[in-house]
């Protein structure tokens, strides 16, 4: 396929997703593939608070760009309705952050992180999301990752892999642990 054809494909969305490890970690590797490539990449990060190893080191690329939630609520089960509600409004804030960034850097690929967890919970305003999902820039690639991913999202998807967990040390009592989950 000649550089003239690569040029017309067009941009695809992805979904990891699965109850298995690895789900941000494979976006993230797609990250350093593209910024490899000199394309721009903005990544933004839901219910999580910015604080893992992979962030600090493709922060270093010039050609990412994360965007930061201001608030962190802890684990959203935890929170009261009260709490529930101030982050709901923080994530339609900082969802409408993503899509006035998405317009003004274009960037080659966009990776929303734990957005499907953030849809399920109802924190992303559900058809203001989908119809991202349905009309985003055609150049646009765009990485969705999170545990069951409803069937509405795997629909829209080109690529859907799905992570399963089959044994991990954290169900036998092994903390998360740092450089290696996160």
């Amino acid at each position: 396929m000649g550089k003239a054809e690569r040029k017309k494909m067009r941009a695809c969305i992805h979904i990891y997703t699965g109850d298995g490890k690895g789900k941000t970690s494979a976006a993230m590797g797609l990250a350093l593939r593209m910024t490899g490539h000199g394309k721009r990449v903005l990544l933004a990060q839901f219910l999580k608070d910015g604080s893992s190893g992979e962030l600090r080191a493709l922060g270093k690329l010039p050609e990412l760009h994360c965007l930061r939630m201001e608030e962190h609520f802890g684990f959203f089960w935890t929170l009261g309705d009260a709490e529930k509600e101030k982050e709901k409004a923080a994530v339609q804030r900082y969802f409408a952050e993503i899509l006035e960034a998405v317009e003004r850097e274009k960037p080659a690929l966009l990776i929303l992180d734990e957005s499907i967890a953030a849809y399920r919970l109802g924190l992303i305003p559900r058809e203001a999301f989908l119809a991202f999902l349905d009309s985003k820039p055609e150049e646009l690639e765009l990485v969705l990752t999170g545990r069951d991913a409803p069937e509405e999202l795997l629909r829209r998807a080109d690529y859907v892999s799905e992570l399963i967990k089959r044994k991990h040390p954290f169900d036998e009592g092994l903390p998360a642990r740092e450089g290696v989950e996160f």
